[in-house]
């Protein structure tokens, strides 16, 4: 028996296989059921006892040398396989659709495009905050409405931490960490509880601007926010601003603008009323500087806040809130040409 052992280790060394066929026919052969190693094994009962110890060894080894041997055949045939397909598995599936960006992700980029070119720079900052820079450094009253649970997302009580409502959060932090002058816009995504429907969502997005400096006045304000609608809206687009309050704005105002879809005449986009609302703005409330450690007998500022959906709603004509983050196919398709 040993000499049937010994004369397979020999074949061992000359095994070889060009494909995975010719390698399953050599397991089969040498390592199924009706193998020669099972019949080896069925002799096996039938050694002597002085020599059961020896033949087993070899047994074992024998084995092992086939699996490895197979092993080996099996690596070598994957390599050789490689080398022959010349598909690049890291390149893109052909034939590459092309996608388009999202409108939302359209609108902010003219926004920033176009106040940058005012001399504001982007600021960015968490989207869970703590209740200081979302509120109270904002000038919230303790009972403001903001605060209740109906209208916040709240994520731990005492310390209040939450989603932010709104960017000016933002604002807060680059207040205490720069010095004055300050010119940024934050855009970014900000979260409410509320219903969901064609106007309204839990999360939506904004983009507030901010301006700090020495001698800034309303009538600074008002100019920024006529060359930003001309520059979006038209050239021959006209503002309005109607006396409003936001907590962190003092004196606060309601901008609109003409509407540009009916000059004015009155349509179904302005309610005809020739006017369209698309932000609020204000001078920054001294009690905001001080809270954020700027002097406020020294340095004055304006701030604005704006919703990219209604932005983007007024460009597009776009009458459902939702279609923004429902990722229809069809309805994304539709802004491949305002790329």
């Amino acid at each position: 028996m040993l000499e049937k052992i010994q004369a397979l280790f020999a074949q061992i060394e000359d095994l070889h296989a060009k494909n995975l066929e010719e390698l399953e026919a050599l397991r089969i052969k040498f390592l199924s059921k009706k193998g020669c190693l099972n019949d080896l094994m069925s002799e096996f009962r039938n050694v002597s006892g002085e020599q059961k110890r020896e033949v087993g060894m070899k047994l074992n080894e024998l084995k092992r040398n086939l699996q490895d041997k197979l092993n080996t055949l099996r690596q070598e045939l994957a390599v050789q396989e490689d080398e022959q397909d010349d598909l690049d598995l890291t390149r893109t599936p052909y034939p590459i659709p092309l996608g388009s960006r999202h409108p939302i992700s359209i609108v902010k980029q003219r926004l920033v495009d176009i106040f940058s070119r005012m001399g504001f720079t982007m600021a960015d900052g968490p989207e869970v905050e703590d209740d200081w820079h979302v509120f109270s450094s904002m000038n919230f009253a303790d009972d403001h409405p903001a605060r209740d649970m109906q209208d916040t997302f709240f994520i731990e009580r005492q310390p209040d931490i939450l989603l932010r409502t709104h960017t000016s959060s933002v604002q807060s932090r680059i207040m205490q960490t720069q010095k004055p002058p300050i010119r940024v816009i934050c855009p970014g995504r900000v979260y409410r509880n509320e219903a969901i429907s064609s106007r309204a969502h839990c999360f939506f997005h904004q983009l507030e601007g901010l301006y700090i400096d020495e001698n800034v006045s309303f009538a600074d304000l008002k100019q920024v926010m006529l060359s930003f609608a001309r520059e979006l809206f038209g050239p021959d687009t006209q503002i309005r601003l109607r006396p409003s309050y936001f907590p962190f704005t003092e004196p606060s105002a309601e901008m609109d603008i003409s509407c540009f879809i009916c000059g004015g005449d009155g349509c179904s986009l302005c309610k005809k009323t020739g006017w369209v609302e698309i932000l609020g703005c204000g001078e920054v409330d001294p009690n905001v500087l001080e809270n954020c450690g700027i002097d406020s007998t020294r340095y004055k500022g304006y701030a604005f806040g704006l919703g990219l959906e209604r932005i983007a709603n007024l460009l597009y004509r776009v009458s459902d809130l939702r279609l923004f983050s429902e990722n229809n196919v069809k309805f994304l398709e539709e802004f491949t040409a305002a790329n």
